[in-house]
């Protein structure tokens, strides 16, 4: 009785709280936070305060899930997407693993430009920003994997990995198709695809890092690019093509940077807010900075022809794998996660972008060329001959 009279207190003074912001900006525009009228300001603030409502009631209502929540956003991670999802999917089909991890470096570029673009804030630098919760606190507290440094929306583990994903769900959708004859059997592949985004959503809103309108859009967003992207995945092109790609994404980017500086935006601000208010400094990783995707991205799509064009590719492409074999180079590729993770947590920023760069162009060279051929050679399984183009 006592906690449930205290709830109501606090409710009644944070609607109160609420009406006597709303009355001054609506007796003063110049209070506003941005330009644009005060209506469309005072409708984004309630859906912001509503996503913190949401974050406080999932934690506070739901303690028992949050062991949940932080290992389905680990798994929802975009980096995942690069270290795990796409060898798995690379050694069960050769298309499908190039597919995720051409979509996932494509699609991250385009999360960073919309973040760049949007300004969107992130639950747990707003919730102190806003001004909204200075009589009346809100009952939330923060994660490790709450304090990235980036703008908040589009939600990037949503949008990233549901486009990533695309390629695995329309492959395993068409397998189960040819041999269920039930239609709910078929519809399982797909069901499975949008709750495990669903999750992914809920656990973000539940850790303080985007806020559900973030999440919506990055949910759309991302199988919307999926579909599209999923059958223009580029196979057998010339090294040059994966070059340029690699020397667009690192200049269109920087030229976008660039150019918001020096229409006088400062692209830092969400760094700034994200080292003021996170709880523990050691919770501001690097990694989560937007340059760090960026030279993951570049460097995923150098990786990806370098490897294509390798010798070792070449002898490799050809050839069929046991499912022992398979096996053997998900966990050979596995254990190489250690020494080249090494590369990518140098204490310089400066350093840390040009190793992370140069951590994710080795990566598809190991798993598409380097693993596949050690397996094989140790395999006594003699490699196909390679044919004169």
């Amino acid at each position: 009785m006592q906690r449930r009279g205290q709830d109501s207190l606090e409710l009644e003074a944070r609607l109160r709280l609420s009406y006597i912001n709303s009355k001054v900006f609506r007796e003063d525009p110049s209070k506003s936070r941005g330009p644009g009228p005060a209506g469309s300001w005072i409708t984004m603030e309630s859906t912001l305060n509503a996503g913190i409502a949401m974050a406080e009631a999932m934690q506070n209502q739901l303690p028992w899930l949050e062991k949940v929540w932080l290992w389905v956003t680990f798994l929802g991670d975009p980096k995942n997407l690069y270290l795990f999802y796409f060898p798995a999917a690379y050694y069960a089909s050769r298309r499908v693993g190039v597919a995720v991890l051409w979509i996932s470096l494509i699609t991250e570029w385009l999360n960073l430009v919309f973040k760049w673009l949007l300004f969107g804030d992130r639950p747990f630098w707003w919730v102190h920003e806003s001004g909204y919760y200075g009589q009346a606190p809100a009952q939330v507290h923060q994660y490790p994997s709450s304090c990235e440094t980036g703008p908040g929306s589009p939600s990037g583990h949503c949008m990233i990995t549901g486009a990533a994903l695309w390629p695995i769900m329309t492959a395993i959708s068409s397998q189960v198709a040819s041999r269920a004859h039930s239609r709910w059997v078929r519809m399982m592949p797909s069901l499975v695809y949008c709750t495990f985004l669903l999750a992914v959503g809920l656990s973000r809103i539940f850790l303080l890092a985007h806020f559900p309108h973030q999440v919506l859009s990055g949910l759309i967003t991302g199988a919307v690019l999926g579909w599209l992207m999923a059958p223009r995945v580029p196979m057998e092109r010339e090294l040059s093509f994966y070059g340029l790609t690699s020397l667009a994404l690192l200049l269109g980017a920087s030229l976008i940077y660039w150019t918001l500086f020096t229409l006088g935006l400062d692209l830092s601000w969400s760094i700034n807010l994200a080292s003021k208010w996170c709880e523990r400094p050691e919770w501001v990783h690097m990694d989560s900075r937007p340059f760090a995707s960026l030279s993951r991205d570049s460097g995923a799509a150098l990786g990806l022809g370098i490897a294509l064009h390798s010798p070792c590719y070449a002898q490799v492409r050809r050839a069929y794998l046991g499912n022992g074999q398979k096996i053997a180079c998900l966990v050979l590729a596995m254990g190489l996660l250690g020494p080249l993770s090494w590369l990518g947590h140098p204490p310089q920023i400066s350093l840390f972008y040009i190793f992370n760069f140069l951590e994710y162009t080795l990566w598809p060279c190991a798993v598409l060329a380097l693993v596949p051929w050690v397996v094989l050679m140790f395999s006594g399984q003699e490699a196909p001959p390679i044919r004169s183009s």
